[in-house]
């Protein structure tokens, strides 16, 4: 599949897609998909991974029957195998306003297009379905997963041309999107994630009581870690709230306890909630960061 289907986009590099699609992207949980892949399915199969032995009954297919087993017990068993399929890649982008931060040469918008465009073709270059959806106070766009390289270049499009604008009602629509991905996925959601954990935590299990496979890819600038300002500044809410005009130097001590009590609440939830949980500053290599991702899930891709 060549890469450049019609133009250069500014969010994918073709040596970095070269060099992450040797890694494999597994799903940490069973999936549910219509095709032959390479994702362990809750159903059997006929791979060559071996899952179990079950006692024959009329109606099995002879040609598994274990003569071994029968040798030993005197009694027919059949080989189970673990079956493979493709899976459904849902990607959840966060398009609020908030994403329009960054202090540095790009935006939390701007890196999470860099991590959604990728992982979008390697999942399509491996057989997978991928899907898009777009939230801010709502469900801004919403593209049904495809496994075809058409798909991807729409997907791209919509990609390329989201601006970050309004609210923040990510809880709400992550309850809405664990109803309505009704087949089970790996539902990977990029945002700033700034909300309550308390409830992002009852949005997070949900997706796991649908059995939903989740990681979080929470995008922060240093700025908003570190805050080091020099001079008094009007801070604006990039949401549409009042601005704030404060001497940061008042305030750095409750902002800071505040931030890493924030942070440390976030590692929790997600821990309990089952979530493979993936904090990034912008700054980072998101290459590297992929790379690890990917790595971590082949590792434990039997688990």
């Amino acid at each position: 599949m060549a890469l450049a289907q019609s133009r250069t986009r500014t969010f994918i590099d073709p040596q970095v897609v070269a060099r992450l699609a040797a890694v494999p992207l597994f799903s940490r949980r069973a999936m549910l998909g219509n095709v032959s892949g390479i994702h362990t399915s809750p159903h059997r199969g006929a791979s060559v991974e071996f899952a179990e032995y079950r006692r024959y009954v009329p109606g099995d297919d002879l040609r598994r029957l274990d003569w071994r087993a029968y040798g030993r017990s005197d009694r027919f068993y059949v080989k189970e195998f673990e079956a493979d399929t493709n899976l459904r890649l849902c990607l959840v982008l966060d398009t609020s306003g908030s994403m329009n931060f960054g202090s540095g040469p790009i935006t939390k918008l701007e890196y999470a297009r860099k991590l959604i465009g990728t992982l979008a073709y390697i999942a399509i270059q491996q057989g997978d379905a991928v899907g898009l959806h777009c939230i801010a106070d709502k469900v801004v766009r919403d593209i049904p997963p495809r496994r075809t390289p058409s798909h991807l270049r729409g997907l791209f499009d919509v990609l390329e041309h989201t601006q970050p604008t309004g609210e923040t009602e990510l809880v709400t629509t992550l309850h809405e999107l664990a109803e309505t991905i009704r087949q089970r996925a790996l539902i990977v959601i990029v945002s700033d994630f700034f909300v309550d954990p308390q409830e992002l935590k009852q949005a997070f299990e949900h997706m796991r009581f649908r059995k939903h496979d989740v990681t979080a890819f929470h995008l922060l600038d240093q700025q908003e870690i570190d805050f080091k300002f020099q001079r008094p500044m009007r801070f604006l809410d990039m949401e549409g709230g009042p601005s704030i005009f404060a001497e940061p130097n008042d305030i750095i001590d409750r902002y800071q306890r505040a931030m890493h009590g924030y942070l440390d609440e976030m590692k929790a939830i997600t821990l309990e909630s089952a979530v493979d949980y993936q904090r990034i500053q912008i700054d980072q290599d998101y290459e590297q960061v992929l790379f690890q991702f990917l790595a971590a899930r082949t590792r434990g891709k039997r688990t």
